[in-house]
């Protein structure tokens, strides 16, 4: 009876007519997004963190939780019809949605991708609504020992997940964890890494990080290299799929709602490892494999619903445990301390009403989605030929006035200006900035954590490995840092072989 009478809580919130207006505001936005290229929810949520500080908690995580999960969608739009993935997660449905564009059959592909996401949406809610109160009750016996292990294991295991070198993902976890450290010691108050600059005093200005690397550095890095939008078709009909169709796409949208529910709560990019993971598995189970690449309605629906589904579930570490799984759930949490919201075992106790509130918001912002994206296919279309460097100008006035009107300081506004040209630096070199943020953020609560366990154990770190729960997630961090290492170790291997051969 405690459930329903929670869910009773959350449809009432949800449906408060305010907090209808900023679910649709975040799916219309967060499908816009999607549709256009080179942008992406973590630059988007970055760019309009600063705006939802005069909302309600609960409506600024609606509207940025809309503003997620429609650009998983929204990419796939993209996608199919122009061959360039909007979202990173989209990347393999471009594969085959983009072959059954060019044979004509672009409104299948859109509508098994609308069909998939709402359903997996769907489900993932119920997964957050069953696993979520558990997880926080098991996250209420931790101490500061054991939440200190699970940080240092999401951290490392966000390296194992992250694209290129490892050594420079570590490294870029490494400076985010300095940028965390800058600003008044938090337990003596003493200036730390400030330079005698009045404005460090408290700390770097976490929307300027988020806008800078995220927001300026992408923009810099497309106006390098834009890409040619070339549409197949300006015109889609016949969007609803036949019999075949969906005899073809029912199972393995069941299979990737399963898998992307899994893979949604693993720290690092969760949701783009369950598209590619769901690709791979249907083209394994499949009777026709060959058909994969040309054109299969399956490998469009499965991706697609494997993506949505861990959108949603990366919710679940975030609230329960007040672990950011991805970038965006990185933003969400520092939007949340902003507001005064400590994420964790104790918010669904404090908070039923953001909690709750925003499980039903997540299902009804997957029921606009659905309304919005096919019956407004035309729209998302035209907006495919707006060229980029008519954008550029009006996203960054947009951030450099969202930030300046956060503390009416022009420091803030230079402090966007470097984190770009760095987070711009940082892409020429092969280094991703998002386990830079992850790093920015999980720093404080890291050392809060280290120094608390410390003071508690009068200065024996012996406390890490003698309490067993924190035993265990510090044995797991060992193995994830041997599974990111081992590959380049075996591929230098390799070389030296060679080598020797030669």
């Amino acid at each position: 009876m405690e459930l329903f009478d929670n869910l009773r809580l959350g449809l009432e919130t949800a449906v408060r007519l305010d907090n209808l207006l900023y679910c649709f505001l975040g799916v219309l936005l967060g499908t816009a997004v999607g549709v256009l290229p080179g942008i992406g929810p973590t630059a988007t949520i970055g760019l309009l963190l600063p705006i939802t500080f005069g909302l309600e908690p609960v409506s600024a995580l609606i509207m940025l939780a809309g503003i997620y999960y429609g650009a998983q969608y929204g990419g796939s739009t993209t996608a199919i019809l122009i061959n360039l993935p909007g979202e990173s997660s989209a990347a393999v449905t471009a594969i085959d949605g983009h072959e059954m564009a060019k044979k004509g059959r672009a409104g299948p592909a859109l509508a098994a991708a609308a069909i998939g996401s709402f359903f997996a949406g769907t489900v993932a809610t119920i997964v957050i609504v069953l696993f979520g109160p558990p997880l926080a009750g098991v996250a209420l016996t931790f101490g500061s020992a054991e939440f200190f292990s699970l940080v240092v294991l999401g951290l490392i295991a966000s390296i194992t997940l992250a694209r290129g070198s490892t050594i420079k993902a570590l490294a870029m976890i490494v400076l985010g964890l300095l940028f965390g450290t800058v600003g008044q010691d938090i337990y003596t108050g003493t200036p730390r890494f400030t330079f005698g600059v009045r404005e460090l005093f408290d700390g770097v200005n976490f929307v300027s990080v988020a806008v800078g690397m995220f927001g300026i550095a992408e923009i810099l890095r497309n106006l390098e290299d834009e890409k040619t939008r070339k549409l197949v078709t300006k015109t889609i009909t016949d969007l609803w799929p036949s019999r075949e169709d969906f005899r073809r796409m029912t199972a393995p949208i069941l299979r990737g709602t399963v898998l992307g529910s899994a893979l949604g709560i693993l720290p690092g990019a969760g949701h783009v490892l369950a598209s590619f993971g769901a690709y791979a598995l249907e083209k394994r189970v499949s009777k026709h494999p060959e058909e994969f690449g040309h054109g299969a309605i399956e490998a469009v629906a499965s991706p697609e619903s494997a993506n949505n589904a861990a959108a949603q579930t990366s919710f679940i570490p975030l609230l329960t445990l007040g672990l950011p799984a991805n970038p965006v759930m990185a933003l969400m949490l520092a939007g949340l301390a902003i507001h005064g919201i400590s994420a964790g075992p104790t918010v669904i106790d404090r908070e039923p009403e953001l909690f709750w509130g925003l499980i039903v918001s997540m299902w009804i912002g997957n029921l606009f989605l659905v309304l919005l994206n096919l019956p407004l296919i035309g729209i998302w279309v035209r907006m495919l030929t707006i060229p980029y460097r008519m954008l550029y100008p009006a996203i960054i006035a947009f951030a450099a006035i969202g930030t300046y009107s956060l503390a009416f300081s022009a420091w803030d506004v230079f402090a966007i200006a470097f984190f770009g040209l760095l987070g711009y630096g940082l892409i020429k070199l092969g280094c991703e900035p998002a386990p830079l943020l992850l790093g920015f953020v999980l720093g404080p609560l890291l050392e809060d954590h280290l120094r608390r366990a410390l003071i508690i154990s009068r200065g024996d770190p012996s406390i890490f490995i003698s309490r067993p729960i924190s035993a265990v997630l510090l044995a797991f961090a060992v193995g994830a840092i041997v599974i990111a290492v081992l590959p380049a170790i075996r591929q230098k291997r390799e070389v030296v072989f060679k080598e020797e051969e030669v």
